[in-house]
């Protein structure tokens, strides 16, 4: 059997990017797969490339793996290609898409998926992906395009008009959202099953149960409770109204699905941002915060051991985000040398489940683009 090739458009992201292949080369069927790692960024490629070969030896996977800065190289005769890059930067990209918004009154909280910010970042980034569409025509036309780039429903629906490329939009809201409301309704995640419906960045919990001994229990009753009993996290307000309002659980964030629709960020109702205690401009607070914290994990990627956590927490309390963000970047940080599987795959074989028992967590997710 021929292995295929999997190429990562984008790989400096070295989390991201090893999150997906703690998933991919946990297949059996994947392991031996030629990965391609592509990136503009030759020091950030590095880094990759060293992480994905010690995730290989921790996973007892023989995969070859190989990394170049020419992004036609990296496509030639690829079977899966998988973007996960942002055109632009947090600077100048990022800032920018806050700072002249802002100006004009216009306030958002991520802004890159829809609104001003969103569209700016579109027609940034939609030339670039055509681009690398026109390269896959040429070099893997059959390629399987799996986009994980932002404004994620632009971006597919261009591609859908200007492309014969098969491509996929994915994101990881969908179970990330599954865990928040495990911990908020105290049921292991692991017991839960769920059917999500929408489109990319806006899908809903059609059912949300486990299965128990005396049958199929649905746990909606449980997460209406969390309102009832007034146990509705302060960072997750606009969600839970809209499970008032809907009957349906959201899965993107409270912080994204409020700059989606016009219902809480509003010029004359200030008292809404306090209601529903909306972060506007936190996004560009913690793009720094991130940035900080890589700039420290990236040591401790290419040599273990050299970086301790009291050490990133200082590092962090000089920078003015929530203390929710820096447990985050702590936890990233806990997690950077571990290889777990996620569990979103139901076909994963066990001899995988028993190899990567030591891993890496990772969130990946099909959602209709």
């Amino acid at each position: 059997m021929i292995e295929p090739k999997i190429t990562f458009i984008g790989a400096g992201s070295t989390v991201f990017a090893k999150n997906l292949l703690g998933d991919i080369l946990s297949f059996p069927e994947l392991a031996d797969s030629t990965i391609s790692l592509h990136d503009i960024d030759e020091e950030r490629l590095r880094t990759t490339e060293i992480v994905a070969h010690r995730l290989a030896q921790i996973l007892d996977a023989h995969p070859t793996i190989e990394a170049t800065t020419d992004r036609r190289a990296a496509l030639d005769g690829a079977d899966y290609a998988i973007s996960m890059f942002q055109v632009a930067g947090y600077k100048p990209g990022t800032v920018i898409d806050f700072q002249i918004p802002r100006r004009y009154g216009l306030r958002q909280t991520i802004a890159d998926t829809l609104g001003i910010g969103g569209i700016m970042r579109g027609l940034r980034t939609i030339p670039v992906l055509l681009e690398m569409c026109r390269d896959m025509e040429e070099l893997c036309p059959d390629v399987t395009f799996l986009n994980y780039v932002n404004p994620m429903a632009m971006n597919c629906w261009a591609i859908s008009r200007a492309s014969k490329i098969n491509t996929v939009g994915l994101c990881h809201s969908v179970q990330g959202t599954a865990k928040g409301l495990a911990r908020d309704i105290g049921v292991p995640i692991g017991e839960i099953n769920y059917l999500c419906a929408g489109i990319n960045h806006l899908a809903f919990y059609l059912r949300f149960e486990r299965k128990t001994k005396d049958g199929v229990q649905d746990l909606y009753p449980l997460i209406r409770q969390v309102v009832e009993k007034g146990r509705v996290p302060n960072w997750n307000r606009v969600r839970y109204e809209m499970l008032a309002r809907l009957g349906y659980f959201v899965t993107e964030s409270s912080e994204h699905f409020s700059e989606y629709v016009p219902w809480f960020i509003k010029r004359d109702h200030p008292d809404l941002i306090e209601r529903f205690n909306i972060p506007l401009d936190e996004y560009i607070r913690r793009c720094e915060a991130q940035i900080k914290a890589w700039e420290l994990m990236q040591e401790e990627l290419e040599n273990p051991g050299s970086l301790s956590e009291e050490s990133l927490r200082e590092a962090l309390r000089t920078t003015d985000v929530t203390p929710a963000i820096v447990e985050h970047l702590v936890r990233t940080f806990e997690d950077i040398d571990k290889v777990t599987i996620s569990g979103e795959y139901p076909h994963r074989s066990s001899t995988a489940w028993r190899r990567a028992r030591s891993g890496w967590s990772t969130a990946t997710c099909p959602i209709g683009a």
